[in-house]
């Protein structure tokens, strides 16, 4: 499939979708998560999307089941809301994507909950780290290869794992499009960055190995040998000059 390039209309809209995400994140920031039910944040979450007009981009998407990822500890990705509770000392990852007006924004970020290891508050500084490295190799006329680059030196340098089964992507009128945006440097298509671009950065760095392996419930993806796993990702837009943070984390 082609990269498709958006238009300023296009981007306004997916900067609002970004805000939305952005305003969230602002919210669980003043959530005491500990002891609290992974269905009732995703609660909350689908809530605040739709007091916004806007509309959970995850929910049945490819037939996941609820308006955002929550993942846990060695879970990287893709961690499906339930019962369950988050303790003190736990990692948690929440992935969200808002649909405003056809257009989307996507984003992660990962919170601990309590008191945490300091090689746990290491993952987390590394892997924000990477991302804000692979953002700022997203210019025009940079190659997707750059931004890989960026991500795996920024993490491998410090002795963690990119994982290299899962990717960033572009984003735009569906919730992954070309190009695929990988956080390690490998031999698939090497696209040029040009303005109107809107892409998803997100590391997804491991402590131990970067293998991984899909739960039973055929979703939740987590590292293979048990160890802790971080993410963080930014919904970025190419301009002539430069780049803008459309969610914003790096730049906090």
């Amino acid at each position: 499939m082609p990269i498709v390039v958006k238009d300023d209309q296009a981007i306004k809209k997916i900067a609002i979708a970004g805000n939305i995400i952005f305003n969230i994140f602002s919210a669980i920031n003043k959530m005491n998560l500990s002891s609290m039910r992974t269905i009732d944040l995703n609660d909350r979450i689908d809530k605040m999307i739709r007091a916004h007009e806007a509309i959970p981009a995850f929910l049945n998407y490819r037939g996941f089941p609820k308006s955002c990822c929550v993942s846990l500890n060695d879970e990287v990705v893709h961690g499906i809301p339930n019962n369950r509770r988050i303790k003190n000392g736990d990692l948690v990852k929440i992935d969200v994507g808002v649909n405003y007006g056809g257009y989307i924004a996507d984003a992660a970020r990962t919170f601990a909950v309590g008191d945490i290891s300091d090689e746990a508050q290491k993952l987390l500084t590394v892997t924000k780290q990477a991302l804000k490295k692979g953002i700022e190799m997203a210019k025009k006329g940079y190659r997707i290869s750059d931004i890989s680059r960026s991500v795996q030196t920024a993490v491998e340098d410090n002795g963690f794992s990119v994982v290299r089964e899962l990717t960033g992507h572009g984003v735009g009128k569906d919730l992954h499009e070309e190009p695929v945006i990988p956080n390690f440097v490998g031999s698939g298509i090497d696209a040029v960055i040009q303005p109107g671009m809107v892409l998803a950065i997100e590391p997804m760095v491991n402590i131990g190995g970067y293998e991984v392996v899909t739960a039973e419930n055929n979703w939740t993806i987590l590292s293979k040998d048990g160890s802790l796993s971080c993410h963080y990702e930014d919904t970025i837009a190419i301009l002539e000059k430069g780049n803008i943070n459309l969610t914003r984390v790096a730049e906090s």
